[in-house]
Order: C-alpha cells, then sequence, then structure tokens
C-alpha cells in the first residue's frame, strides 16, 4: 500500500499541468478584441448606424431573454458534464467546483486556436483543489468522448429529419461537412482505443516519436515514449471506470444531448429577434452544427473570422435583407463574447479557503 502511493506520487510529480501563458493569453485577448472591433466597424461601414439604430428598435427582445436562457441551459449542461464523471472518482467533489471549471474552461476555449486551451486549464484548476492530474486528464478525457459521441450522434439525427432541406442549402460544402463528421469520429475512436487497446495506441505513437526526434522536432525520445506509455497506461485503467459506471455514461450522454441543441438554439433565437420567419426550428439546427464543424478549421482565437464568416456564408439566404450584420454580432456575443466575460468573473480570486489535498489523501480516499 505505502509503495503504491510513492509511486502514484512519483507519477504526478512527472505530470504537471501548468497554467496559461500570460503573454500568449494577453495576445489571445488582443486578437478576439480586435476581431470584435473590426466586426462593429464593418457593420457601421456596411449598414450605418442609423440602420443600425433603427433596427435595434426593432428587435423582438423576448427573443433575445430565450437566447439568454439558452446559453444558461448550455453552461449548466457543461457544469454537469464536467460533474458527474468527477463524481465517480472524487465522491465530496462540490457542484460549485465544477461549475467554476466549466466556465474557465469555456473561457479558454474561446480565446485559443481551435479551442485547444480549456481542457489543460480545467485540469490545472482541479489539481488546485487536490485532484490528481492523472484522474483530472481521465475525468476529461471521458467526458470529451461522451461529448463528442453526443454532438456527432445529435447532429446526425436532427440532420436525417431534415435531410432534403439540409442538402439543398448545403449543396456546394458537404464536403466540408463528411471532413468535420470523419475528424470528430477518428477524435472519439482514437480516445476510445487508449482506454481499450492500449498496446495498438503504443505501436503507432513510437514510431511517430522516433521520427521526429530523427528530424530533430523533439528531443529526448525514449522519456517522451516512457511518459506518454505512463499517461496511456492510467488512462486505460481509468478508462475502465466508463465500463463499469453505465449510469454515469447515460446520463452524462443526455445532458450533452440537451447541452448541444441548447447551443444550436441561439442561433433561431437569433434569427427570430431580428423578425425573420418561414425557416423551422429544427431545420436551423443542423445548419448550426455545420457551421460548428466549420469552426473546428479556423485557427485563430474563438474561431474569430472563419465564425463570422461561416455564419453570413450560411445564413445570409435565410434572413431578412439588412439583418445578417447585427445577427452575426448578437450571435457572437451570445457563443463566445459572453462565455468570456463569464469565465472571466470566474477567475477572480475569492476569500474562501481552497481545500488541498495530497495524492496521498486522495488515493487513500479513494480506496
Amino acid at each position: 500500500m505505502k509503495e503504491e502511493i510513492e509511486e502514484q506520487e512519483n507519477e504526478e510529480q512527472e505530470m504537471q499541468v501548468k497554467p496559461a501563458n500570460k503573454k500568449v493569453t494577453i495576445i489571445n485577448f488582443i486578437i478576439v478584441a480586435v476581431i470584435c472591433i473590426a466586426l462593429i466597424a464593418y457593420m457601421i461601414w456596411k449598414d450605418g448606424i442609423d440602420n443600425i439604430i433603427s433596427l435595434l428598435h426593432q428587435v423582438d427582445y423576448r427573443w433575445v431573454i430565450g437566447g439568454l436562457i439558452c446559453l444558461f441551459i448550455h453552461s449548466v449542461c457543461e457544469a454537469f458534464t464536467l460533474h458527474l464523471p468527477l463524481k465517480t472518482k472524487y465522491k465530496d467533489q462540490p457542484f460549485t467546483n465544477s461549475v467554476k471549471v466549466s466556465m474557465i474552461g469555456l473561457l479558454f476555449n474561446n480565446i485559443t486556436p481551435f479551442a485547444s486551451g480549456g481542457q489543460p486549464m480545467q485540469a490545472y484548476e482541479l489539481t488546485k483543489t487536490g485532484k490528481r492530474v492523472s484522474d483530472s486528464l481521465s475525468v476529461l478525457a471521458m467526458k470529451f468522448i461522451i461529448v463528442q459521441s453526443s454532438l456527432v450522434i445529435t447532429t446526425i439525427v436532427i440532420a436525417a429529419f431534415q435531410l432534403d432541406f439540409f442538402i439543398n442549402l448545403m449543396k456546394d460544402y458537404l464536403w466540408v461537412t463528411i471532413i468535420g463528421f470523419a475528424i470528430n469520429i477518428i477524435a472519439i475512436i482514437g480516445v476510445i482505443l487508449i482506454g481499450v487497446k492500449r498496446s495498438i495506441i503504443k505501436k503507432i505513437t513510437t514510431p511517430f516519436i522516433k521520427f521526429f526526434a530523427k528530424i530533430h522536432l523533439i528531443k529526448h525520445p525514449e522519456e517522451r515514449i516512457k511518459k506518454l506509455n505512463k499517461s496511456i497506461d492510467n488512462f486505460s485503467e481509468q478508462f475502465k471506470i466508463m465500463k463499469e459506471e453505465k449510469k454515469m455514461v447515460l446520463e452524462t450522454f443526455i445532458i450533452a444531448s440537451i447541452q448541444s441543441i441548447a447551443y444550436y438554439s441561439i442561433t433561431y433565437m437569433v434569427y427570430r429577434a431580428f423578425g425573420n420567419s418561414g425557416i423551422g426550428f429544427w431545420q436551423i439546427i443542423p445548419i448550426q452544427a455545420f457551421l460548428l464543424l466549420i469552426m473546428m478549421f479556423i485557427p485563430t482565437p474563438g474561431s474569430g473570422l472563419g465564425a463570422e464568416g461561416g455564419f453570413l456564408l450560411l445564413f445570409n439566404s435565410i434572413f431578412k435583407e439588412g439583418t445578417i450584420n447585427l445577427s452575426i454580432l448578437f450571435w457572437r456575443i451570445y457563443t463566445c463574447y459572453l462565455p468570456i466575460i463569464i469565465g472571466l468573473l470566474f477567475m477572480i480570486p475569492t476569500k474562501g479557503k481552497i481545500t488541498k489535498r495530497t495524492v496521498k489523501e486522495n488515493t487513500e480516499l479513494q480506496k
């Protein structure tokens, strides 16, 4: 028992999660702010300030409130999809902490390219409350599998019911849809393979590391292989929880499905807020899901420019003339700028005492 705890402590020291680089974070914030200002400037130049003010007076703010409700549901579901897997490892995990970690994750997803900064910061925040690094990363990987599976399945089911409308509108971009779904499915399969067939993943990753070492892209390949194999072994052990916790997996899947629909619904709320009609709720949903796939390929923080351009490209034909630019701004406020502001609020240090636990204490609790 003592040797096992010491071994886990050594592993935790090797696996470190660092906070986001401050300089890079500031640069990302500046890029997001510049894109936002550029969007407003373009809107004023294109539509004119008088027309914008007139349009704002015509907005049906009941739908605007509906959008805020959708954002709230999305945020609560995001917290639950983290909280439920965490509870399988840490029975005393408070929901308030899950909310905080989730909102910080949304913040960094919206200010980093390819939404790559959310998970590392979430893992870092969890370690600040005494969670083992390996446990945190495994829980986040479990969440990724369940949420992405829900996202893909929910989108396919909804699109299937509106197939004719969807294909007609997306006929010039179907190849992007196929690639986007393929990438999601490959990512899910890859993570699952780590959990159930770790030997296959090791055979795939080891030659790549050695190749990159030969062309001098990485240093100390043997050390990297050793650390990666340890991480794979650890995750494989943690992955067994998913097979044992079928109820948790199902509950998280259902909540993730509600979360996806809530997020997609924001676009419909914006559509109706500007007096648009004729396109149904379930027709808007798969188009928004497709836009999310496009945003995956945009290398700017928060998918800036690509998100706005994609919205204009896909929805311009179904929005009333003169409303699309302001609609884009409203949509980005919901899906990017508000989550950033809310996430920043959760980053503010509180006077409450943070409970720290050592790896030894957490191991004993889990036993």
